[in-house]
């Protein structure tokens, strides 16, 4: 039994996620099915992170067991021959059997893309937010310093049904920057792990920042507070990425 690392890209918006669903499709499912044309294996895909309904990936990480006797790239080359245009296997390598994408994983960086102009844009619909109104990217840069560090982070996380009641809402946040280029701006969040929906409640925040609905010093405060009703909305999934796990070595 060998143990393969891939590197995954999918456009997200026809998924109801990474994670395995009942009748519905996943990135997860379409992974173990092409596992199963190619290998005749039934193998489980366990992924460092699990991406929302509609959330992207550039560099999402996973791994699985196989007794095929396919090289790495031709196994590779196998799948992406299989798996429907939304998903791309971008790097497949044999690791360590105790290797764990999740466990192992030292940090994530996520992206949250904004497109800010009056006119939308179809050939970035699909992974850009759009905002009509020029949006305060300063005033967006003073209220994310308030976030960065370790913090009770309860006050930027979500769950259908409330939060598992065992989770400890403490994370670090190692860089939250904004860039703006032209009609772009994003939103970048580096950290060993992030609460659901936590990246795109602070960006709903931050957006209400930068529509001056908010004043920067509120963020620290909305932080403090420890309370869900005192940040701003989830921002839409489609604005939101994957882009690198990294590890160690």
């Amino acid at each position: 039994m060998t143990r393969y690392r891939i590197t995954l890209e999918y456009d997200g918006t026809d998924f109801a996620g990474f994670q395995l669903q009942p009748n519905a499709r996943s990135v997860q499912g379409e992974l173990e099915r092409a596992i199963r044309e190619i290998a005749q294996e039934e193998r489980r895909v366990i992924p460092a992170g699990r991406t929302d309904a509609g959330v992207h990936a550039r560099g999402q990480v996973a791994h699985f067991d196989s007794e095929t006797r396919l090289a790495p790239g031709e196994l590779q080359r196998a799948l992406n021959a299989v798996l429907p245009a939304d998903v791309a296997v971008l790097a497949l390598s044999q690791v360590a059997s105790d290797f764990d994408a999740r466990r192992d994983a030292v940090s994530k960086r996520y992206a949250y893309r904004i497109l800010n102009r009056p006119e939308p844009s179809p050939l970035r619909a699909r992974t850009y937010l759009h905002l009509r109104s020029l949006l305060d990217v300063e005033a967006m840069r003073d209220g994310a310093r308030a976030l960065l560090g370790k913090h009770d982070f309860r006050s930027f996380r979500g769950a259908p049904g409330g939060p598992p009641v065992d989770e400890n809402p403490e994370r670090s946040i190692d860089r939250l920057a904004l860039d703006a280029r032209g009609d772009e701006i994003v939103l970048e969040a580096v950290g060993r792990s992030f609460l659901r929906y936590m990246v795109r409640n602070i960006a709903g925040t931050l957006i209400e920042v930068g529509q001056r609905k908010r004043a920067p010093r509120e963020v620290g405060e909305i932080l403090a507070a420890r309370d869900r009703s005192r940040a701003g909305p989830t921002a839409p999934a489609h604005g939101l990425s994957l882009e690198e796990v990294r590890y160690a070595g």
